[in-house]
């Protein structure tokens, strides 16, 4: 039996983390008092595992662990150097970088410069993108987990966004084409931070494939992003999705099979109206949606690159 690793991480995005924590080892996630973002530990709703340990900042230097797992700069840049020992500054690393290059798209160099560590992309776009300089790299790609008794059906003549914050995030998370498509379209907005948009407010992450399956097909209006989870969870229980051409998204969903993509928002809310009018199409869409997600996206798979992933800086 091979050994099960400790690895030391943070708590960044929590629905990465519950799928991250699918690979057969126990992961240490760092929490302070008060839980700030970043710091929250084993915490929230999520239906955490047996193999996810809060451990308190103060408590880390006392900690034998085989791996550090870094998921934001100030981690890599701060966080070590203020709460772990030299000895646990020397183990093996990895940084998962979740997001595009934000200030500019293809000359950027990332943070990490470093030959010893292993920098983690999510999508081949965003590696495609940042200048990882002399670090080595890989990408793993997402997997993830819906509950096997729900299934699209998409009797409610609306669309659904599900977006994080989308007011105070602005244009690149595509706040002004939400506001735009819906004076044409019937559309609801979950996340937090919904409500200040409008929207309905947050839906919990375990409750969010029942609470999607009514709506007719899921639009993704950011502009310039990672692949966003909640995106394949709604093809996981086999809803349409319409979405902006950009980043990953275009080897993702293919355009009148599994959805829409475009960069022609109008082309984009002629399609949302025609689902609205034809059941049966959104149907067919979302069979095809649900069938590739299956296909590339399954929690097995993933596990299996993070375990593959860890194994090989160990």
């Amino acid at each position: 039996m091979t050994k099960r690793l400790k690895i030391l991480t943070w708590h960044t995005h929590g629905s990465y983390l519950y799928y991250l924590t699918q690979a057969p080892h126990d992961f240490y996630v760092l929490s302070k008092p008060g839980r700030p973002p970043g710091y929250g530990g084993r915490c929230g709703h999520i239906p955490w595992g047996d193999n996810v340990i809060d451990l308190p900042v103060s408590e880390a230097k006392d900690m034998q662990f085989d791996c550090i797992v870094f998921q934001d700069d100030d981690q890599y840049l701060k966080d070590q150097h203020l709460y772990l020992t030299e000895a646990q500054r020397r183990l093996p690393k990895i940084y998962i970088e979740h997001d595009t290059p934000r200030e500019h798209p293809v000359d950027m160099p990332h943070p990490v410069d470093d030959p010893s560590v292993l920098l983690v992309h999510v999508t081949h776009f965003n590696a495609l993108m940042w200048n990882s300089g002399r670090t080595p790299t890989r990408v793993i790609e997402h997997g993830v987990m819906v509950p096997k008794d729900v299934a699209w059906h998409g009797d409610l003549e609306r669309g659904l966004v599900v977006i994080n914050n989308i007011r105070s995030r602005g244009r690149r998370l595509g706040g002004d084409i939400f506001d735009h498509v819906r004076q044409s379209v019937s559309l609801d907005l979950v996340g937090m931070g919904a409500t200040e948009a409008g929207g309905l407010g947050e839906v919990e992450h375990a409750k969010l494939p029942a609470f999607s399956a009514p709506y007719r097909f899921f639009f993704n209006p950011i502009r310039y992003t990672s692949l966003g989870l909640a995106v394949i969870e709604a093809m996981m229980i086999g809803m349409p999705i319409v979405a902006l051409a950009t980043t990953e998204m275009p080897t993702v969903i293919r355009n009148g099979v599994s959805g829409f993509i475009d960069t022609n928002v109008e082309a984009l809310i002629t399609h949302m109206q025609e689902l609205l009018r034809d059941q049966a199409l959104a149907r067919r869409l979302g069979e095809n949606a649900r069938r590739d997600a299956l296909e590339r996206f399954g929690i097995e798979r993933f596990a299996a690159d993070w375990d593959q992933a860890f194994r090989f800086v160990t």
